[in-house]
């Protein structure tokens, strides 16, 4: 037997004795996809934040057996393709929000979840949503970045 799933749009083939291992090792380790970062192994931080079906969910809690089934994405699969950036990607480096950016990939996955289910969030959505750490502290361009990708999407919808 084996666990199949989805990772960034194309088919994955794990073996069982990984079924126990932490999607993020196998994401790392396996997979070679070294965007999604070990910050603190409890799900705490989101540092290894990645995408399940469209929701945030912490990588180092979750197991590869977890992902059966699953569409999982890593900061390397969330751009549409090769030549432009997905509109929170764009929205953070026009904020210039990372400044260590050891958390930025988590940080935009998050982010993404968040206008996929509120596509013009409030303050409040933001709170309740980021709930990332950031140790260099870029919350309020964090903030800006999600608004504006709010309204890109939005302009982009519109078209």
């Amino acid at each position: 037997m084996s666990i199949e799933f989805t990772l960034n749009r194309r088919p994955v083939v794990a073996p069982d004795e990984q079924a126990d291992m932490p999607l993020l090792w196998f994401l790392r380790e396996e997979q070679r996809l070294k965007g999604t970062k070990f910050g603190c192994g409890i799900g705490q931080c989101g540092a290894c934040t990645v995408l399940s079906s469209g929701t945030a969910v912490r990588s180092c809690v979750m197991t590869v057996a977890d992902a059966k089934g699953a569409n999982i994405t890593t900061i390397e699969g969330l751009a549409p393709d090769e030549h432009r950036l997905h509109p929170v990607q764009q929205a953070w480096m026009e904020m210039d929000v990372p400044q260590c950016g050891y958390c930025q990939s988590g940080q935009i996955l998050a982010a993404v979840a968040l206008l996929a289910r509120a596509p013009n969030p409030t303050d409040a959505d933001i709170d309740s949503a980021m709930t990332n750490i950031c140790r260099c502290g870029t919350y309020v361009r964090i903030r800006k970045a999600v608004k504006s990708a709010a309204a890109r999407t939005q302009r982009l919808s519109l078209k």
